[in-house]
Order: C-alpha cells, then sequence, then structure tokens
C-alpha cells in the first residue's frame, strides 16, 4: 500500500492558489488549445518516451525571491522533502535503471540531507545535476560547496539572467549578479567550466520580460566573449528557457496587462519540432511531498498525473509511467513556443 500524503490543503501554498493559476489560463481567448496544436502535428495524446531524468524538488526554501520564479520560493517557505519521501527516492534510483537524478528546489542545496542524496546517487553511479542559484555558495554554510560538487563530478546548472548588472539585478535582486559572479569565480578555481576538467558548469538565461528568448546558440557565443573578457569568467552550456505563464510570472502577466498578448505570442510561435522534444517525454518529477508529476511545471500547478500512471513515489511502477499519458494545458505552450524551452534549454537547434 502506498503511503498516505498530506492533504494539499494542509501545505503552505494551498490547493486554490494552484487552481486559480489553472483557471486564469483557461479564461485567456486563445487561436487553439494545446491539445489541438499536438493533434494537427499527429503527436495527441502526447505520451512518454521513457524516464531517463528522475527530477527531485526538494522543497521550496530559498535564499533569493526572483521575480521570475515558477515555483514561488523564498526564505519564508516551509516545505521541505520529508526522510521518508527521500530515502523512497533514492530506493527508485537503485532498483530501477533512471540514470539521472536532477535535484531542484527552492535552492536545493538548503536541505539538510542535500550532500548525503548526492553522495547516495553517486555511489549508486547515477549522473546527479543540481540546479544552484550561485548566490548560496557565497553563505558561511555552503561555502565548502564547490569542493564538494568537484569531489563529486556533479553537473551544476546555474541560474543568471543575464551578463550585465542592471538585467541580473532587475529580476533576482540587488547585488546578486556581483555575488553570482563571485560564485562563478570560486567554480571556475575549483575546475568548472575549464576545457578537459570534467566539471561541467552550465548557465541558464531567462528573458527579463514578455518574450521568448533569442537563439541559444548565438547567445552563448556571446556570453562566453563577453563573461570571458569582462570578468574571465568560463561556463560550458548556455541554456535558454522561456518564462513560463504560472506563478510569480504568470502574477506579472496580469498586472502588467501582457498575459493575453504573451500567450498569443506561445501559441502563434508553436513549434511542433519542439513538441516532440519536450522534456516531459524523458523525464518524470517528484514533488516535495513525494507526488509525481509529468514535469516542474505540472506540479507548480498541481496538474495531477494522467490515471494511467503511478501517483507517488510509494506506489511507483516504472512501466506504467514510461509509457504514461502525460498531462497538458495551455502552459505548455512555453515549452513549445520557437526553438523550444526545457530544463536542458532549447529543445530544437
Amino acid at each position: 500500500m502506498g503511503r498516505v500524503l498530506p492533504t494539499l490543503a494542509k501545505q503552505d501554498t494551498p490547493l486554490a492558489g494552484a487552481a486559480e493559476q489553472r483557471a486564469t489560463l483557461a479564461t485567456v481567448p486563445l487561436a487553439r488549445t494545446f491539445e489541438a496544436s499536438l493533434a494537427q502535428s499527429s503527436l495527441y495524446p502526447l505520451r512518454a518516451t521513457g524516464i531517463d531524468i528522475l527530477q527531485i524538488n526538494v522543497g521550496k526554501k530559498c535564499n533569493q525571491t526572483c521575480r521570475h520564479c515558477h515555483v514561488d520560493a523564498g526564505p519564508d517557505r516551509t516545505e521541505v522533502m520529508p526522510r521518508d519521501v527521500l530515502e523512497k527516492c533514492l530506493e527508485v534510483l537503485g532498483t530501477t535503471d533512471i540514470p539521472t537524478i536532477d535535484i531542484t528546489g527552492g535552492a536545493p542545496e538548503l536541505h539538510p540531507d542535500f550532500r548525503e542524496l548526492v553522495q547516495r546517487a553517486r555511489a549508486m553511479g547515477k549522473h546527479v545535476m543540481d540546479r544552484c542559484n550561485l548566490t548560496i555558495l557565497l553563505l558561511p554554510r555552503y561555502s565548502s560547496l564547490p569542493e564538494f560538487f568537484a569531489a563529486h563530478e556533479v553537473e551544476l546548472i546555474c541560474s543568471l539572467p543575464h551578463y550585465r548588472a542592471k538585467l541580473t539585478n532587475t529580476q533576482r535582486g540587488e547585488g546578486v549578479f556581483d555575488e553570482s559572479l563571485e560564485a562563478l569565480r570560486r567554480l571556475n578555481e575549483v575546475g568548472y567550466g575549464k576545457p578537459d576538467s570534467g566539471l561541467r558548469l552550465n548557465l541558464v538565461t531567462n528573458p527579463v520580460g514578455a518574450f521568448l528568448p533569442g537563439n541559444q546558440q548565438s547567445l552563448e557565443r556571446e556570453w562566453k566573449r563577453e563573461l570571458e573578457q569582462r570578468y574571465d569568467i568560463v561556463f560550458n552550456d548556455l541554456y535558454t528557457i522561456t518564462n513560463m505563464p504560472i506563478s510569480r510570472f504568470l502574477e506579472w502577466l496580469e498586472d502588467s496587462d501582457n498575459l493575453e498578448t504573451y500567450m498569443s505570442r506561445l501559441v502563434n510561435s508553436f513549434n511542433p519540432g519542439a513538441a516532440r522534444g519536450v522534456m516531459c517525454r524523458n523525464t518524470l518529477s517528484v514533488g516535495w511531498d513525494g507526488r509525481l508529476y509529468d514535469c516542474d511545471f505540472n506540479q507548480m500547478l498541481e496538474l495531477e498525473m494522467t490515471s494511467d500512471a503511478s501517483q507517488t513515489i510509494f506506489d511507483f511502477d516504472i512501466e506504467r509511467l514510461r509509457r504514461r499519458e502525460i498531462a497538458v494545458g495551455p502552459h505548455c505552450f512555453g515549452c513549445t513556443a520557437g526553438a523550444g524551452s526545457s530544463c536542458g534549454g532549447a529543445t530544437v537547434t
């Protein structure tokens, strides 16, 4: 029997918040639904192609409060993955051939068992990715993380909205840009981003506004040139990610009267090639409380898995999950617009 999970009413963010967001998106007039767009491309119903990545959200607590955060994370959040959920995630990793664990949050490093999670996953031979906001590395308690990451060959995916201070600080808070640069220097010092080190340092950029990202390849060349020339900082890959119309960004779109225009832009930019490569087809998302979702964005909208799939980590059935039908909604246009968007950046090059 699966573990009984806490009711959503007991969470710090009540169900009504996610339900209201889904309702808001449902009222936006669109030229066509996401389901219709998939059908026109012979992709409906959208189905998983396997599970290559287990993405684990260990909690919503963060040392930052970013304007675009789809998790609505911050210092005041108290949701933290309980020990039994973490142990079950490790059991699933140890008893399946899922090769990669992607640890996210909040600031995932704030979880009290973060280092143990990394160590045990690496001991299984799993590839470990950590989604780091960079500034966490400057806090005294976490200052040794660069060395820890290097020792365990953790792949880092680090948020940096822009290589210019004003644009980064506008999105993430005053002073964040300089702190992010200092964190990147510390990572470079232990080998991250350096040729032939094997220590991968990838940066993630979101547009600062209601528009789509630019071309990922050309932006990567620009970022590498500017960061090295201006600050002597190097990295491996740049990931461009479209701002999803959920949580804080959805509120901003509403407050600035940009919601309908932005959604129309996403719909009109629908790319069948991007839809074929959406991350939900090979990634499974685990919420802090053990609930399973098709992706991190569905998790934040509390959009449940379809009935043909397991619902929690405690009734994990890899065969059912590998062939599951994926739950979709209007927000999915964010992952399929233009060159596509995923936790690994553009899906079409």
